[in-house]
């Protein structure tokens, strides 16, 4: 079964940072792409980064600059390094794969970063 872990997620200051990984397992990793989505309190989800399974990469408009997606192979993990972290930053962030017409979503980590 498609299993997704986030971890790293925390309380921060204004212009700090942190890395979030997500965990794989359960489905041939290497072979998918592999998105991060966020959600804020009463805001719809939305698409912060995508890795192709080639190391392609595509970015939302607000994080472009501050966030970098990478992907292990060997490890079968995402990673999310978030730099100069902005208030508005702050929601529970997701892993996300789609296979075989499926969404699959990890249970979620929240960041918080204070002004």
């Amino acid at each position: 079964q498609v299993l997704l872990v986030e971890s790293g997620g925390g309380l921060v200051q204004l212009g700090g940072s942190l890395r979030l990984s997500c965990a794989a397992s359960g489905f041939s990793f290497y072979l998918y792409a592999m998105d991060w989505y966020r959600q804020a309190p009463g805001k719809q989800r939305e698409l912060v980064a995508t890795i192709t399974w080639r190391g392609e990469t595509n970015y939302a408009d607000s994080v472009k600059g501050r966030f970098v997606i990478s992907r292990d192979n060997v490890k079968n993990t995402v990673y999310l390094q978030m730099n100069t972290l902005r208030p508005e930053d702050t929601a529970v962030y997701y892993c996300h794969v789609l296979r075989q017409g499926s969404d699959y979503w990890g249970q979620g980590t929240q960041v918080t970063v204070s002004s």
